[in-house]
């Protein structure tokens, strides 16, 4: 089934795109949430104008972000949780705890916008990489410390 995008979808394709997809995908997925439409000449004509607006506003918003990303690039967190003698941590930390300590600092970064190949299971200090799109991302250090916990009496 051809389909015309009217968003952005991730390993399927950019705005006014034509991209083949199974009619399960599309029904199920792409027509319900709005990303795509049928193609037709009209169609054609309305992406055509919304792409030309989106394109303006991503120059606009890639200037924000090339400072917001600059501020982000000299951040560093500090997470800690609980851990064994070793260093190795009781469970992991996750993108979304990073986000959290991030937002905390005041840096406001969603946990989709942080990209680890696995969760951090150990102590240390770790550069994460943070994507806030596709063309703009940079490092920021994330330190992962043993939680201090009080001894029982």
């Amino acid at each position: 089934m051809e389909l015309l995008l009217k968003k952005n979808v991730d390993k399927l394709g950019m705005i006014g795109d034509v991209v083949k997809v199974k009619e399960g995908y599309a029904r199920n997925y792409l027509l319900p949430k709005g990303l795509a439409t049928t193609v037709s000449p009209a169609n054609l004509k309305q992406i055509e104008k919304e792409k030309i607006k989106m394109e303006l506003q991503l120059k606009e918003e890639r200037v924000r972000l090339q400072g917001v990303l600059e501020k982000i690039s000299a951040a560093s967190c500090t997470i800690s949780a609980k851990a064994n003698e070793e260093g190795r941590l009781f469970g992991s930390v996750a993108a979304a705890q990073i986000a959290d300590a991030l937002a905390k600092e005041g840096y406001p970064v969603d946990k989709e916008m942080i990209k680890l190949d696995s969760p951090i299971k150990d102590c240390g200090v770790f550069n994460v990489t943070i994507a806030l799109n596709p063309e703009l991302q940079t490092k920021c250090k994330v330190s992962v410390v043993k939680e201090d916990v009080g001894q029982p009496e």
